[in-house]
């Protein structure tokens, strides 16, 4: 399962896109896809760590999650399909995941955008 983000520079809505269209629109505009990074090289940390404990797969993301600057979600990808954890600010930006299966583990910062981590 191959996954692609955009996002509306109008109106801010991120739409998750698993259809290998190359282009959305919203607000008649193209929305503008999001490419994952990667490498975290900035003081606050964006990219999930995680650990396995049995069949469980627990991502983290070491961030700040204050009202203007959190991680909106947290999102396990495997070959048939994702689990998705939707997160506000206050909380700690840590989820349990099953861990059968997932491939790509990804978070989306509301400043900084998408990040991507493969699971080993």
């Amino acid at each position: 399962m191959k996954l692609k983000v955009f996002k509306c520079n109008k109106c801010g809505a991120v739409v998750l896109n698993f259809d290998e269209s190359e282009t959305l629109e919203c607000c008649d505009n193209e929305m503008i896809e999001q490419v994952p990074n990667s490498v975290d090289a900035s003081f606050e940390k964006h990219l999930p760590i995680y650990i396995k404990e049995g069949d469980k797969l627990i991502a983290e993301v070491p961030h700040v999650m204050e009202e203007e600057h959190y991680i909106e979600w947290i999102m396990a990808l495997t070959e048939e399909g994702y689990e998705m954890r939707d997160l506000e600010p206050g909380m700690e930006a840590k989820v349990e995941f099953e861990a059968d299966g997932v491939k790509e583990l990804y978070a989306y910062c509301n400043k900084h955008g998408l990040w991507k981590t493969i699971v080993e």
